[in-house]
């Protein structure tokens, strides 16, 4: 009898079986040749088919409790994907195995080329790096193997090692993370270097001064905050962006990356202790000369005392699920410069221009204010006097607030 080579196994059938009373092994694998002899034509004959080698050994586990015979059984094939689930349904056509009444359910069909394809995937990146990214991507595999090239670029820099893609240019943009740095060179940008973490190194402190013009990219949470505050005082950097509310850079899809490094605003209009939603498009070629180096001092903007019962009381932050119920309410906004004004029930309490939020007075403390355009120190300063809790506007310039800045 042909054996079949391990080679040449293509699926293997799965499948359980539970007969009334005890049966062995060899009863089983009777049943399956003797009970499907003739069924399925002399070319798909099972004898035969394991004769040649299209059918491999049959293996099966029983075992025997409370008066029946439960267990598996396997059959290799080497055959196609049609004649393969042609035999597996063969398989449950058997209602008895010697004296007792038999049940037999093919559970799958299990493809073992898999195995092959991860294979072929892990050498062909390794194939990959070595000749470069020059490949068409047709499929997700090839998209697969490009990303593993691009990050297999990475280099390091300085006496500290740090993660970084190709720095030689004029611009330089400094991330968190090597996981960041990956990111960034899988969608194409490769101008980056990492911090290693939140402290400063000496490296890049110098580096940044080589540069014309050096980017601070943060994550969009409280820790991207902290570290603006250390880099923007210890290092030269001319412009900080920041992902989107809650992300962070490493998460960031490739259109997310290049609208965030659009979005990048001075660093002189950052204080330092407040995260921005939302920044305003600088243009660097109609304002180069307003580009501020960091040596240039960040004078405080002036306002006005705000009692320090407001200031540190509590703060109700909206979820994400109470800015979509009051979503159409602001869209409605979009080119009126107008405000609306909440309240914890999300009620409308109040629309006004946006100039009227300064001195205004309220019976109840407002929940939620949402306006059209940007939330400037002395805006936020009046949603302050007023008690709000969530500030929701399209664009925001840092103050000092503990208010929830929200990006419209």
């Amino acid at each position: 009898m042909a054996k079949i080579s391990p080679v040449s196994i293509k699926y293997i059938i799965h499948a359980k079986f539970e007969a009334d009373g005890a049966v062995e092994k060899p009863d089983i694998i009777g049943a399956v040749f003797g009970q499907t002899e003739g069924l399925l034509g002399d070319d798909m004959e099972m004898r035969e088919l394991q004769k040649s080698g299209k059918i491999g050994r049959i293996e099966v586990n029983a075992t025997y409790e409370g008066g029946k015979t439960k267990g598996e059984i396997e059959v290799p094939s080497a055959m196609d994907k049609t004649e393969t689930t042609i035999i597996a349904a063969a398989l449950e056509t058997i209602e008895r195995v010697g004296p007792s009444d038999t049940h037999i359910e093919v559970e799958s069909v299990e493809d073992v080329r898999g195995s092959k394809r991860d294979y072929i995937l892990e050498r062909a990146k390794r194939l990959m790096e070595k000749l470069g990214d020059s490949g068409n991507g047709i499929s997700e595999m090839t998209s697969e193997i490009k990303d593993s090239a691009k990050v297999a670029k990475m280099q390091t820099y300085g006496t500290e090692n740090l993660p970084c893609g190709d720095i030689s240019g004029d611009e330089l943009i400094i991330v968190e993370g090597r996981a960041d740095v990956v990111n960034l060179l899988k969608n194409g940008v490769k101008n980056v270097i990492s911090m290693n973490g939140s402290k400063l190194p000496d490296t890049i402190k110098e580096l940044s001064k080589q540069k014309p013009e050096v980017i601070l990219f943060v994550d969009g949470d409280r820790g991207g905050n902290l570290i603006i505050k250390n880099v923007t005082e210890n290092a030269k950097i001319d412009f900080i962006t920041m992902a989107p509310e809650g992300k962070e850079v490493e998460e960031l899809t490739g259109k997310e990356i290049l609208q965030a490094l659009r979005k990048k605003v001075p660093a002189r209009e950052y204080s330092g202790e407040q995260r921005t939603r939302g920044v305003q498009r600088y243009d660097r070629y109609e304002r180069r000369e307003e580009r501020p180096s960091y040596e240039r001092s960040h004078a405080p903007v002036e306002r006005a005392a705000v009692p320090s019962e407001k200031k540190n009381r509590e703060i109700k932050k909206m979820s994400a699920k109470e800015k979509e119920a009051i979503k159409s309410e602001i869209e409605e906004l979009t080119g009126t410069k107008g405000a609306v004004i909440f309240n914890e029930k999300l009620e409308k309490i109040r629309k006004i221009p946006i100039g009227r939020l300064i001195g205004l007075r309220l019976e109840e403390e407002p929940y939620v204010v949402a306006i059209d355009g940007t939330a400037t120190p002395r805006i936020i300063e009046a949603c302050e006097m007023i008690g709000c809790h969530n500030l929701i506007a399209t664009n925001f310039v840092y103050a000092d607030t503990n208010i929830n800045l929200v990006s419209m």
